[in-house]
Parts: structure tokens; sequence; C-alpha cells
């Protein structure tokens, strides 16, 4: 079979057509409302745990484990990631979008065992975040140390 030279024109002809459009705007206010309702429902549900009696901080601990466990839930069921096609980088909100990168990989790859699937895989997105932002606040930490 001869292979034919594409010029630069002709490849980027054919990566327009195999491309689905972006509506920019649009995807950002959809980013906007799903990521702010996200974090509005974690104030209410911050504010009714309170109203049972605990301290503010106890009701946002327990509203952030609540948060993370619902993550973790719809990502099992499926449905975060339809939720992600909708809201685009709304989904990713710290706290659920980070439940969901260490849910995803576990449940994709629980197939090959507890420890070679879910242990070896349950961190491939989550690792590199965890590194990273713990060596960036041990290096922001020593500077503040320093500087003071």
């Amino acid at each position: 079979m001869r292979q034919t030279k594409l010029t630069a024109a002709q490849y980027e002809s054919m990566v327009k057509k195999a491309s689905p459009s972006s509506h920019l705007g649009l995807d950002c206010v959809k980013a906007f409302l799903v990521g702010g309702a996200i974090c509005a429902f974690g104030e209410l549900l911050t504010k009714w745990i309170v109203g049972f009696g605990l301290t503010r901080e106890e009701g946002g601990l327990l509203s952030s484990v609540i948060l993370i466990f619902l993550a973790a839930l719809l990502t099992g069921l499926g449905l975060y990631e339809k939720l992600g096609k909708i809201a685009g980088a709304g989904s990713i909100v710290p706290i659920t979008g980070f439940a969901n990168s260490v849910a995803a990989p576990a449940i994709e790859f629980k197939k090959e065992g507890f420890v070679f699937g879910v242990g070896a895989k349950m961190f491939a997105v989550a690792g590199p975040v965890i590194v990273y932002g713990t060596l960036t606040s041990v290096i922001v930490g020593i500077i503040y140390y320093f500087a003071r």
C-alpha cells in the first residue's frame, strides 16, 4: 500500500473535520454553574450539619466526608463521568474531583485484583497531585520559615 504525504494544510483540514466543535462560552457557563452548584451544596450541607449542634469546623469535616462519599458513589454508578461530560472543568471541584480521580482508576482496574489492580492503579491520576502538592507545600513552608 502506497502512502501519500500530507501537507500541513491537508492535515489541519482533517483534524478540523474529526474534532468536535467547542462552544467555549457555553462550556464556561456550564462549568461555572455545575462547579458552583457542587460548592453551594457543600456549604448548605455544612450549615445543615452545624444546625445539629456541631461546630463549624466539625460540620465542615463531616460535609467533606459526605462529599467524598457521594463523588465516589456517583463514580461507581457511572454518573460522575456523565456529569463531567456536561460540566467539563466544573466537575473537578477539588474535593469531589479528587475523589473521582481516585475511585475511577480503582474501579477500572479491579478485574486485575486488589494488589496489582486496585492498589497499584488507584493513585495513577491522584498520585502526582499528592506528591507535587506535598512537595510544593514543603518548599513554601521552608521559604516562609526563613522569610520571617
